[in-house]
C-alpha cells in the first residue's frame, strides 16, 4: 500500500514539473517572437550614421519608419538610383543617389553646375563658356551642393527622417486639412548649411504620408518662416513622391534606373523624357 501511494505522488510530482517547463518553453518562444518582430521592424529601416536616436522619442521614430512604409519602403528607397525635378521653376536636378553626381541647370541664367556631392569635383558652365579658374571652380560647385541640399530636402525630406545629425521629438496631434495627424519636429545638429533650422513635420494618421510642413528659420523661432501642404503623391519607380507644396510647385520628376552617363560630364541639353 506504501509503495501504491508514494508511485501516485512520484507521478503526480513529475505530470507537474513536465507542466510548468512547458509553460515555461511557451513564455520564452512568446519573447522570443516578439524581440524578433521588434528586430525585423528596426532592420527594415536603420538610422543613417549619426541618427540622434539616444534624445529621439521612441514614439516619434515608430511614425518616422511608418512614414518610410507608407512611401514605398527602406528596400525600394535605397535601391532608388536617379533622381530628376524642377524646383519651383528655378532650377532642374538631376541626381545619382549611388555616386553623388549631380546635375544643376538654371532656369533664368546661363549656369549649369555638374558637381559630385562626396569630393567636390566637377565642371561648370557660366555665360557661354566652361569656367576653369580654380577660385570660381570651387565656389559654384560648393554651390552646386548647397542648392542639392536644400532642393531635394523640398523632395524627398519624408525618406530623411533618421538622417544623419537630426533629432526627432513628437509634438502631439493636429487637424491637417480635416485629417487627424501625427506632429513631428525636426532639429538639426552640425548638419547641413543651415542647422540652426526646425521644422514640425505633420504625418496623416490614416495613410502615414507626409501632408504639410512648417519652417522655422531659428529653433527658438514661435512662429513659421512659412507652412505649406503636401499633397498629390504619385508613384515613381517603386517610391511614392509628391512635388505638389500649394503655391510653390515641385515638377518634371523623374525616377529612372539608367541614364547616359555623358549627363554628368558634358553641358549638351538633356532630355529625360524620351528615356
Amino acid at each position: 500500500m506504501t509503495y501504491s501511494i508514494s508511485l501516485k505522488w512520484l507521478i503526480a510530482f513529475f505530470f507537474l514539473f513536465s507542466l510548468i517547463a512547458c509553460n515555461k518553453n511557451k513564455q520564452n518562444s512568446a519573447t522570443h517572437v516578439v524581440q524578433e518582430t521588434d528586430e525585423k521592424t528596426y532592420d527594415d529601416n536603420p538610422p543613417m550614421q549619426g541618427f540622434d536616436s539616444l534624445n529621439s522619442d521612441p514614439q516619434a521614430i515608430e511614425i518616422a519608419d511608418k512614414v518610410m512604409k507608407a512611401m514605398g519602403g527602406r528596400e525600394s528607397w535605397d535601391n532608388t538610383r536617379y533622381i530628376s525635378w524642377n524646383f519651383l521653376g528655378f532650377r532642374k536636378l538631376l541626381w545619382d543617389k549611388f555616386t553623388g553626381n549631380v546635375r544643376v541647370e538654371n532656369q533664368n541664367n546661363d549656369l549649369k553646375i555638374l558637381v559630385n556631392i562626396h569630393n567636390l569635383e566637377g565642371k561648370v558652365f557660366k555665360d557661354g563658356e566652361e569656367q576653369t579658374h580654380p577660385d570660381s571652380l570651387s565656389k559654384f560647385l560648393q554651390r552646386g551642393k548647397e542648392i542639392w541640399i536644400n532642393d531635394s530636402y523640398w523632395l524627398i525630406m519624408p525618406f530623411k527622417l533618421k538622417d544623419s545629425g537630426v533629432t526627432l521629438k513628437y509634438l502631439g496631434e493636429d487637424s491637417v486639412m480635416n485629417n487627424l495627424s501625427h506632429v513631428l519636429e525636426l532639429t538639426f545638429n552640425a548638419v547641413g548649411v543651415t542647422p540652426q533650422n526646425k521644422y514640425h513635420v505633420f504625418v496623416d494618421k490614416n495613410t502615414n504620408l507626409v501632408n504639410q510642413w512648417a519652417f522655422y528659420k531659428n529653433y527658438n523661432d514661435e512662429s513659421p518662416g512659412f507652412t505649406l501642404p503636401w499633397t498629390n503623391y504619385k508613384d515613381f519607380g517603386s517610391i511614392k513622391i509628391s512635388g505638389d507644396r500649394g503655391s510653390r510647385q515641385l515638377s518634371e520628376i523623374y525616377v529612372l534606373d539608367s541614364i547616359p552617363e555623358s549627363y554628368f560630364t558634358t553641358f549638351d541639353p538633356i532630355d529625360l523624357s524620351k528615356l
